[in-house]
């Protein structure tokens, strides 16, 4: 063991890349976490670990609630930063509505306060006193939404309307987890009307194609694109688009939600207008929304047994510099050539997105930090590495190392993390690939689901009572029927009967 730790200690000073095979011949598997539980072992376990190592978030005193810790809302930040931006440039506009909502708007809408009553928080009593109307705490804004609208919109004029809402829900969950399900959360909710069934499509498969590209091109998840059942679907719904993630336990993970309300809700909420032929109509209206589960998604995608995996476009921190030195009268020089690699990346970084860690500690444990920090990118400075007048850049992802001279480093740097960003995309999209399964036999499916898990391929014959019945025997539900260009008929899985395509099987979270 005392051999082990002097490599593992010549290892952190020498520059050089130590791989987890050479270390064997001391009989002993390298785990840098200890703090973390092998994804092997207990992936649940390791999910809760990554959080806590990361400093993610932690529970709060309130059951089914959670605590953000900065590190863990500097991520949302940069989510909510570039989700708003490409709300914005498609014509939407923030707004902000009342976080509790009169019991009876929910009883407007039928289906709605039936899909939404097991998991409301309702408010009885204010200023000590009982209310002559209970107030529910959001769980989400439509209603509200819907009567705001009614009072805005007389004529076609004022159509469309294009309005996002950056704000907390609660839903009273009973079985929860951080970030995937907790009984408050944060999200987005955009809520917009139009003249026709046609626009409000339009709008509703534009911000599902919003939120695909999001989580493609920012968080590196692969998703499919499809349409919910009917038993699936939004409550209120006429029809539910969604996009579908695998993590690395083969579950899925339903990232986003996009819905086309037709008219149910204007009709609800008495949202008519004068049309061009001075007749009175009811709005079409959408809704969509995304939460802070995708930090849940981004965790499960990337992460490995040390810690978390964070893909450089969506990091708070994208390079963290860490100065090495042993003697104090090499401390001033090291700072300072540290110093003078930061600004040569900050032309081309953010320089809130560039950090040098100048702590008292020693540099086994500042890397053992960032590393569970999931920054993409370390650079480490040492006296000789001032010497060469070069940092040694180290990636999270495959923790490859190579020493670059400092009159390339900052095109260096935006190279690497371009590719560590293509990298996980690539790395995820193909776990995906490995595990998505085409199935023509129920027994085959039922056997794959409990033995393997991933994604399924089969066709259904379209019946709730056969969806049901898979749901129950498997766990297995239907994430989506894919939007597919060409869609391949064939015969249900269970009935045999005529399917017009393939819809995608998983257990999900």
């Amino acid at each position: 063991m005392r051999d082990l730790e002097h490599a593992l200690k010549a290892w952190y000073f020498s520059g050089k890349t130590i791989t987890r095979p050479a270390l064997k011949i001391y009989g002993v598997h390298l785990t840098m976490a200890k703090n973390i539980t092998p994804r092997s072992e207990n992936y649940s376990e390791w999910y809760l670990d990554v959080i806590k190592a990361g400093q993610l978030a932690d529970y709060a005193p309130v059951k089914g609630c959670m605590v953000i810790r900065p590190t863990g809302f500097a991520i949302w930040e940069a989510m909510q930063a570039q989700l708003d931006r490409m709300f914005k440039e498609t014509g939407h506009v923030n707004a902000y509505f009342p976080l509790l909502i009169p019991q009876h708007f929910l009883e407007k809408e039928a289906e709605h306060v039936e899909g939404f009553s097991p998991e409301c928080a309702v408010v009885t009593h204010g200023g000590g006193k009982e209310l002559e109307e209970a107030l529910v705490v959001r769980p989400t804004s439509e209603t509200m939404i819907g009567h705001m609208y009614s009072q805005w919109i007389n004529s076609y004029r004022d159509l469309p309307i294009l309005i996002n809402q950056w704000c907390n829900v609660m839903r009273w969950e009973m079985r929860t987890r951080l970030f995937l399900r907790t009984s408050e959360f944060l999200w987005q909710e955009g809520h917009t009307a139009h003249e026709t069934y046609e626009e409000a499509q339009e709008e509703t498969l534009k911000m599902l194609n919003i939120y695909h590209r999001f989580q493609e091109e920012y968080l590196a998840i692969p998703m499919i694109k499809g349409k919910k059942t009917e038993s699936e679907k939004f409550p209120g719904a006429d029809a539910t688009y969604t996009i579908e993630a695998m993590m690395q336990d083969g579950k899925a993970l339903q990232a986003s939600t996009s819905h086309n309300m037709k008219q149910n809700f204007a009709k609800a909420f008495d949202i008519q207008y004068l049309d061009r032929n001075n007749e009175h109509q009811f709005a079409h209206t959408t809704s969509w929304g995304s939460s802070t589960r995708m930090i849940g998604g981004l965790i499960m995608t990337h992460s490995d047994d040390d810690g978390l995996v964070l893909p450089p476009r969506i990091a708070p921190i994208a390079v963290v510099i860490v100065p090495i030195f042993k003697k104090e009268e090499e401390k001033t020089a090291t700072l300072e050539f540290a110093d003078s690699i930061a600004k040569k990346l900050s032309e081309h970084l953010d320089p809130l997105r560039v950090k040098i860690d100048s702590r008292e500690m020693r540099p086994a444990d500042k890397f053992y930090h960032w590393i569970q920090q999931g920054v993409p990118l370390r650079i480490e400075i040492g006296p000789r590495d001032v010497e060469k007048q070069a940092g040694m850049l180290v990636r999270r992802d495959n923790r490859e190392k190579q020493s670059v001279p400092i009159e390339s480093i900052a095109q260096s740097v935006i190279t690497i993390l371009d590719d560590i960003q293509t990298s996980l995309y690539r790395k995820a999209l193909a776990f995906r690939e490995e595990n998505t399964r085409t199935v023509t036999d129920y027994e085959e499916f039922k056997q794959i689901i409990q033995e393997k898990g991933g994604f399924i391929r089969a066709h259904w014959n379209g019946s709730a009572e056969v969806e049901s019945k898979i749901k129950e025997e498997t766990k297995a539900t239907i994430r989506c029927i894919p939007l597919e260009d060409d869609p391949k008929p064939g015969s249900c899985i269970v009935t045999g009967e005529a399917s017009a395509q393939e819809v995608i099987f998983a257990i999900a979270y």
